[in-house]
C-alpha cells in the first residue's frame, strides 16, 4: 500500500552491512480482524467453509447493493492504535483503489488512503538484549479480495468469493528495520500484540496474519535503493529466508552492473528464492478517490475511552508492572509478557514461591528450552506453575540444589502428576545439611588436597574450585554448594 509520504529513514550508524551494503526494510501486514462477519455485509468470516458459501450480494457486488460499516472492525481498529501509542483519527475516509483482477468483483477494493483510522505509533521489542522501535506510519481499515483457485491437475482455475469482504487493518511501518533479524523480531511483537489485545486470531497459516516485506540496499549514507516488496509471507522462519535471499540478490545485481526494478515477488520455500510477480504500482496507478457510498468515518473521543476501557492491560503496561512489583529487569519482564498464558504462569509460579526472580529464571530458561525442544506451548507444558513454585522452594531453602532440581523437572516433566516433595525423597535428592557431617568432609578433602590449599592462599581463586568438586564428589553430590564455599573461606582464610 503507497502513502502519502516519503520515507523518513533513520540514521543507523549500529547497523550491520552486508558485503558493504546497507539493508533497508519496511514491513505491511494485514491482520484479519476477529469480527464474526465481513466489514461491509453480514456474510460470515469462518474459516474453511465451501467455496462461495459465504459471499453474499453485497461481497459479489451485485447491482443496487450497498455497503454498511461493521462497527467492530472500527473498534478493533481503536484498540490497536490504543496499544501502539498511535493517533485514533477524529475523522477518516474510505477510498476506493481500483485495479482489475478477478477475485476482485467490484473492480475496486474499499480501502483508506489519505487519512487512515490510525495514525503513527511505535512497536518495541527486543533482539537479543538489545531493545529496538520501529516506527508506524499508519493503520487502515479495508476489505479483502477473493482468492484464485488454481487446479493444476485439470488445468482449470477458479474464484472462490468467500474471503471477499473480510475486514483487514493493514499495518505499515517506516523502513527502520536493517536485518532479517530485526524484521522477524518486529513481525513477532506485532504479532503478539493483536494476538493480546484480541482484535486477530494471528494464524499464519490460514491467512490470518499475512506480512509483505519492502527491501532494497545501498551503500551506507548514499541514496535510498529501488524496493522490492516479498509478499505474503506467512512463517517467521520463510521470512527471514526469503529476505536474506532477496538481500543476496540485489546486491549481486547491483555489482554485475544491473539496475533493481521496482516489482512484488513471491518467495518459493521449496527453492529458497523469490521470483517477480509483477511490476510494482505505485498511488498514482490505483487512481484514489473517496468511496461516494461510505461516509467520512467519525470516531467521538467518548468511543475511544470506552474501548480503552473495555481493554485488558497491555504488555507494555504489564511489563512494568512487573519490574516494579517483582524487581524484574525491563528485558526479563518483557521476555515474561510474550502472551497472556506466559504472563499469567509467570504470576502465578511467582506468587506462589515469593521468589520472582528465581521464577522468571526458570521460566525463560529451564521450562523455555524443554517447551522448544518439544514445539509445545505454555499452555501444554506438564508441569503445572504451582508445581513449579514448589521445586523453587525447596531450591530457595537449601533442600535441593539447582542439580538436583533438573533431575527433579525431568521427571515431573515424565509424570506431571507427580509431586516435588516425592520426587525428592524417592531419589535421595535431598541435600546435606547437617554442618557436623559436612565438616568433616571438608577437613578430609583439605588435609588431602595439600596443593591446592597452597595455591589457594598463594592469591589463585581458582583453586577454591578444585576443592569444591572434591566435596561434592565426596557427599555425593548431596553438599549445599553455599555451606561447602563458606567453610572452606572460613578455613582457609
Amino acid at each position: 500500500m503507497a502513502t502519502m509520504q516519503e520515507p523518513i529513514l533513520l540514521d543507523r550508524p549500529d547497523a550491520p552491512l552486508v558485503g558493504g551494503y546497507e539493508v533497508i526494510i519496511g514491513f505491511e501486514t494485514h491482520a484479519q480482524l476477529s469480527t464474526q462477519s465481513k466489514i461491509f455485509s453480514r456474510a460470515s468470516t469462518a474459516f474453511g467453509a465451501e467455496p462461495n458459501t459465504q459471499a453474499c450480494a453485497v461481497d459479489l457486488a451485485l447491482p443496487g447493493t450497498l455497503p454498511v460499516m461493521n462497527q467492530g472492525a472500527v473498534e478493533r481498529a481503536i484498540a490497536f492504535g490504543l496499544a501502539v501509542n498511535s493517533h485514533i483519527a477524529e475523522k477518516s475516509v474510505f477510498a476506493r483503489k481500483n485495479y482489475f483482477y478477478p477475485d476482485l468483483p467490484k473492480g475496486y477494493q474499499i480501502s483508506q488512503f489519505e487519512i487512515p483510522v490510525v495514525q503513527g505509533g511505535t512497536v518495541e521489542f527486543f533482539l537479543g538484549e538489545k531493545k529496538m522501535s520501529v516506527r508506524l506510519v499508519r493503520a487502515h481499515l479495508e476489505e479483502d479480495a477473493g482468492k484464485s483457485l488454481h487446479e493444476d491437475f485439470i488445468g482449470q482455475s477458479g474464484i472462490d468469493l468467500n474471503r471477499a469482504g473480510t475486514p483487514l487493518l493493514e499495518i505499515v511501518t517506516e523502513p527502520d528495520m536493517r536485518s532479517s533479524a530485526e524484521a522477524v523480531a518486529y513481525a513477532k511483537e506485532l504479532h503478539k500484540i493483536v494476538t493480546w489485545i484480541g482484535i486477530c486470531d494471528g494464524n499464519m497459516q490460514e491467512g490470518s496474519f499475512r506480512c509483505d516485506a519492502n527491501v532494497s540496499v545501498r551503500k551506507p549514507g548514499g541514496k535510498l535503493g529501488t524496493r522490492r516488496e516479498i509478499k505474503n509471507l506467512n512463517s517467521f522462519k520463510f521470512m527471514q529466508q526469503a529476505i536474506d535471499y532477496e538481500v543476496r540478490w540485489q546486491i549481486e545485481q547491483i555489482e554485475d552492473g544491473h539496475q533493481i526494478q521496482q516489482a512484488t515477488v513471491l518467495f518459493n520455500p521449496d527453492t529458497g528464492e523469490t521470483r517477480a510477480m509483477r511490476t510494482k504500482e505505485d498511488a498514482a496507478d490505483y487512481r484514489y478517490f473517496p468511496d461516494p457510498d461510505l461516509p467520512p468515518l467519525c470516531i467521538a473521543r467518548e468511543w475511544v475511552e470506552k474501548v480503552r476501557g473495555e481493554m485488558a492491560e497491555l504488555p507494555r503496561a504489564m511489563a512494568a508492572r512487573f519490574e516494579t512489583d517483582y524487581g524484574l529487569s525491563e528485558y526479563d519482564a518483557t521476555q515474561l509478557t510474550q502472551s497472556l498464558a506466559l504472563s499469567a504462569y509467570f504470576e502465578a509460579a511467582a506468587q506462589a514461591c515469593a521468589q520472582p526472580k528465581l521464577a522468571s529464571n526458570w521460566i525463560t530458561g529451564e521450562l523455555a528450552r524443554r517447551l522448544n525442544a518439544q514445539d509445545l506451548s505454555i499452555d501444554q507444558a506438564p508441569v503445572q506453575a504451582t508445581t513449579l513454585a514448589a521445586l523453587i522452594s525447596r531450591i530457595s531453602d537449601g533442600t535441593i540444589s539447582n542439580n538436583a532440581a533438573r533431575q527433579v523437572m525431568d521427571a515431573l516433566w515424565e509424570d506431571s502428576s507427580a509431586s516435588v516433595d516425592a520426587v525428592i525423597e524417592a531419589k535421595g535428592l535431598k541435600q546435606m545439611n547437617d554442618s557436623g557431617a559436612l565438616e568433616k568432609i571438608v577437613d578430609d578433602v583439605l588435609a588431602a588436597n595439600a596443593k591446592n590449599v597452597a595455591e589457594f592462599r598463594g592469591g589463585n581463586e581458582k583453586a577454591l574450585n578444585g576443592l569444591v568438586g572434591q566435596i561434592m564428589k565426596a557427599s555425593k553430590g548431596k553438599a549445599n554448594p553455599q555451606q561447602v564455599n563458606d567453610l572452606l573461606r572460613a578455613k582457609l582464610i
